[in-house]
This record gives C-alpha cells, sequence and structure tokens, in this order.
C-alpha cells in the first residue's frame, strides 16, 4: 500500500474495574498482525510516564517495538470513530446520500457538533470526512442513523461485531461518537487491531492525510450550506512536529475529562514503512504530544 497520500471535553465516568476482560485473544489473529504477549519498554529510555497506555508497532515486520498496558480497558473518546468509519467504508456507498433525522441531536455539554439538523442531506463521503477531521459527534450520528436503517443501535451492534472479527475481545462499543458511557471502552492493542483494518482501504488514509476540508451539503429546504473544517490532528494541521526519523500520514484524536488526551498514528520511516502507534489518556495536549513523539522517535 502506499502511504504516500479536538475534539470537545465533554464529561465522562470513570471506567469501573473488572469489566469481564481476561486478556487472551481470540482465534482470528493471522501471521499478519503483531502478537502482543506483555508489556515491551524497547531500550528502556522511554519516558511515557504522563499517559496510561501506549502501543508502538511495526506494521511490515509484525514487530511490538513498544507497549505499556496495552490490554487494560480505557475510554476511547473520539477513537470510536476510526470504528465509525470502518463500518461505514466497508459495508456502505460513498455515493449514498444521507438525510438526517432527530437522531443527530447531541446535548452533551461541549461535545463537537458541525451543526447539522434534521433534514439536511450530505453524501457518506462527505459526511466521512466531517466526522474523522472535526470529529464531529452529530456527523457520527448521520452515518451511525442512516446505515444502520434509522436504527443507530443496529449499526452500533455492526461496530461491536466487526470488532469480534479482527480479535478486538477487550472492545465494547455503546454509541459511533464516543461520548459518554460506562460501558463504551476498547484497548491500545484492539485499536491497533482495528486501525490496521482501517488502512487497508485507500479513502481511509486519504480523508486522515488531509489538513482541512471544505464542502457544500443541502439542509432541510434544499439550500446550500457551505461548511470548512480543519483537522484536529496537530501533526496533521501543522500544529505540532514529529521527530525526523517518522513522517505522519494520519490519525484520529480523541479527549474527554475522563479519557484524557488520546491518539492514533499512521506514520512512516524513512524507507516508506509504515507503523501504528497510540497514546491513550495522557494528561494534558503537550504530553499527548511529547508522548507520540517518544513512541515516533523510536522507529
Amino acid at each position: 500500500m502506499d502511504y504516500s497520500v479536538p475534539y470537545g471535553s465533554e464529561e465522562m465516568p470513570s471506567v469501573t474495574a473488572g469489566m469481564g476482560y481476561s486478556g487472551t485473544r481470540t482465534d482470528t489473529f493471522s501471521k499478519d498482525l503483531c502478537v502482543y504477549e506483555g508489556d515491551v519498554f524497547g531500550d528502556g529510555n522511554l519516558d511515557l510516564t504522563q499517559c496510561e497506555s501506549a502501543v508502538l508497532f511495526d506494521v511490515n515486520n509484525k514487530d511490538v517495538l513498544y507497549s505499556k498496558n496495552a490490554f487494560e480497558q480505557l475510554y476511547p473518546a473520539s477513537l470510536t470513530k476510526i470504528m465509525t468509519a470502518l463500518v461505514a467504508i466497508k459495508y456502505g456507498d460513498m455515493d449514498q446520500v444521507l438525510v438526517a433525522t432527530d437522531a443527530v441531536k447531541v446535548n452533551e455539554s461541549g461535545a463537537q457538533l458541525a451543526g447539522i439538523a434534521p433534514g439536511d442531506s450530505m453524501t457518506l463521503n462527505q459526511a466521512l470526512r466531517i466526522m474523522l477531521l472535526y470529529s464531529a459527534n452529530d456527523v457520527s450520528l448521520l452515518i451511525a442513523d442512516c446505515l444502520g436503517g434509522g436504527d443507530v443501535n443496529v449499526f452500533v451492534d455492526m461496530m461491536n461485531e466487526e470488532a469480534k472479527k479482527l480479535g478486538a475481545t477487550g472492545t465494547h462499543f455503546m454509541n459511533p461518537h464516543g461520548l459518554s458511557n460506562p460501558e463504551h471502552y476498547t484497548t491500545a492493542y484492539d485499536l491497533y487491531l482495528i486501525f490496521n483494518e482501517c488502512i487497508k482501504y485507500e479513502e481511509f488514509v486519504e480523508i486522515i492525510s488531509m489538513s482541512n476540508y471544505e464542502t457544500t451539503y443541502k439542509n432541510k429546504s434544499g439550500q446550500d450550506v457551505n461548511l470548512s473544517v480543519k483537522n484536529t490532528n496537530g501533526y496533521v494541521n501543522g500544529s505540532q512536529s514529529s521527530p525526523a526519523s517518522a513522517t505522519v500520514i494520519g490519525g484520529k484524536t480523541g479527549t474527554t475529562s475522563a479519557a484524557g488526551h488520546c491518539l492514533i498514528i499512521l506514520s512512516k520511516d524513512i524507507n516508506g514503512a509504515p507503523y501504528i502507534s497510540v497514546v491513550l489518556k495522557s494528561e494534558s495536549t503537550d504530553s499527548l504530544y511529547d508522548n507520540m513523539n517518544s513512541l515516533l522517535g523510536n522507529i
């Protein structure tokens, strides 16, 4: 594959211990995956004390270069949307027109919104770009409602079924966006499995590598609505710099008060070989990118 091509601060309750995850993996694993069996701290010089969980995987060589608490179940915040995108790309039609219903309404304070309203319409192609770049929670509901046949829960069931197929057994989704729910959780390793599947789709890699996106959709009266969004990923929007050893292609951000600051990244080394890295529950935006740079510097 050729890889050349903030989410809000909404409140979430704490994850409770003992959610029934044993840390065992399913038989869906194959020789094409990095298999994690325990913490790997590389040369021991990386300082990732300001995050709860972190991983770095060499995709081509199936090597685990770094792992910290990779099986710990944590809130993913908007990293959830990579699974929403995967299910939508895999089972939807990019030219399909999505029409918003009351399902797109989000009442949670601080949630990131594009501002769509019932009756508004756009293609799945447009919706995926707005959701992944801007992390719009209302647009993730638009996708789930329309592709779930008018039922967001049907789409969420599809997300959970897809997770099982990928061997992401430490994951359980309750919604397509990552807003508050105590039964909505995943692990750094499961996010690697999901993201590794996502990057097999050219549309996904193209979208996460975009710094911004401008589009026009229709409101319920058929009038044009112009929308311009900027990628929340600091590496892609130019607000953050990666180490010289790694070129960031794209990824997904996620932040809530309970999940902390989260980030998943697709990068490549000087030879163009791909790597996947994840940081979960970092203490701040600055520490998030410091932690991610520590991982990327290990490439």
